[in-house]
């Protein structure tokens, strides 16, 4: 009698030590017929790839158009980059103390860069946007004395450009999302096609 009831305090023992066993380790607590959950992916993953684009235009004495096509990844929730092509059709006029025109330049810019976000939380992110763009320009002067009515030159150059800004971001459904962000070029080469404007792109894509 004594053996049997050792017996039944050992297995009831075992049974205790078991279940505080499933409630302390998570890996214990799925049902028999439950799949295991699925691990983590590691190394490169096609789920965060980044491919879209944005297309920006300002109207006035001063005109850009922009078309900027880009892919890139998002290392994690805070972190994407990648790179970018950019093609733009722009004109600036200038204007004298009458409101007539005096000169006017058309440029066409076609080049490309890298650019990096950080996301603060997930619908706002930090942009950095280094590029450098070869510019085709065009010049018209008007009512040049002694040359005629006008008078038009051409000039081929690259110059560099530096974009800072912040954007948002929001899903539309599944990986699809649309961004809205406002940039600036610092570095403000005098050639710069931004022209010390503030520059306002949407975009819509992949992995935003």
């Amino acid at each position: 009698m004594k053996k049997l009831l050792l017996g039944l305090f050992l297995m009831a023992g075992i049974q205790s030590v078991n279940a505080q066993y499933y409630q302390t380790d998570p890996t214990r607590r799925q049902a028999p017929n439950q799949a295991p959950a699925p691990a983590q992916q590691k190394g490169f993953d096609p789920n965060r790839l980044i491919v879209g684009g944005a297309i920006g235009a300002v109207f006035g004495d001063y005109t850009n158009v922009n078309i900027s096509p880009l892919v890139g990844y998002r290392f994690n929730d805070y972190i994407a980059a990648g790179a970018n092509i950019n093609a733009q059709y722009g004109q600036i006029r200038y204007r004298d103390f009458y409101d007539v025109t005096t000169e006017r330049d058309t440029y066409t810019i076609f080049g490309g860069g890298v650019w990096g976000r950080v996301y603060p939380i997930p619908q706002l992110f930090l942009h950095v946007q280094p590029e450098y763009n070869g510019v085709s320009e065009k010049t018209t002067v008007y009512d040049v004395p002694n040359i005629g009515d006008k008078y038009t030159y051409k000039s081929n150059y690259g110059v560099p450009s530096l974009l800072l800004g912040a954007g948002y971001t929001q899903g539309v459904g599944g990986r699809v999302g649309i961004s809205f962000s406002v940039l600036y070029d610092v570095l403000q080469d005098d050639r710069s096609p931004y022209n010390n404007q503030l520059i306002y792109r949407a975009g819509v894509g992949l992995g935003f």
